[in-house]
């Protein structure tokens, strides 16, 4: 008994040795609420055409704000929202067809005459590790609302930047959605169902 007593101490002693300290961000930037900085910011977005290639495209217009504690990440809140209307694909025989236009207005794509924004909202933040978390939220689109978690990653954060005097945080993202799952699924599978989706962005605070 007296083994077991002393053995079991040591897995206790042990156990709480290992247990990973609260998250935290090692960052300089303060607690508070920042505003996506668009000069210093992007979404693109991925899809498969025939297994060929991947073809891009971006959107030029968006806004987000970021509640966040580096001392507390698992607790941030992130709003964002997306103009659908400014989708651009670089399509190079302009002068021959408005294909960006089409795919925006074209009820078999974005159909953002009647759609008009996109939208998400996270619910949950995990951390993964010292700078990268799970961003768990909802995504709606084309009027549906789906799960969509954003794979993030820390790349720096400054009690003051530079240029803009204020603090700021930086962060590169990635996630993957269905587009049948928000009724788009003309031409899948020749056009890929799964959407990979790009995010760089600055956020400053006030």
């Amino acid at each position: 008994m007296k083994f077991a007593g002393i053995a079991l101490s040591a897995i206790l002693a042990l156990s709480a040795a290992v247990q990973p300290a609260s998250a935290q961000l090692a960052v300089d930037a303060p607690a508070g609420t920042y505003k996506i900085d668009p000069t210093h910011a992007s979404v693109h977005w991925k899809v498969s055409h025939l297994g060929l290639s991947n073809y891009t495209g971006r959107f030029v217009r968006f806004d987000a704000t970021l509640t966040i504690d580096p001392a507390k990440p698992e607790a941030a809140k992130l709003e964002a929202t997306v103009d659908p209307t400014s989708l651009r694909t670089d399509y190079p025989f302009a002068d021959k067809k408005d294909f960006d236009k089409q795919l925006i207005e074209d009820a078999k794509w974005f159909n953002a005459t009647v759609a008009k924004s996109m939208s998400f909202k996270s619910t949950s933040v995990k951390m993964t590790g010292p700078k990268t978390a799970d961003v768990v939220g909802e995504i709606s689109l084309l009027g549906v609302s789906k799960p969509l978690t954003l794979k993030a990653t820390l790349n720096g954060g400054m009690k003051e930047q530079p240029f803009a005097k204020k603090p700021a945080l930086g962060f590169s993202a990635v996630g993957t959605l269905k587009r049948s799952d928000f009724g788009m699924s003309y031409l899948v599978p020749n056009i890929g169902d799964e959407v990979q989706i790009i995010i760089e962005a600055e956020f400053l605070g006030s």
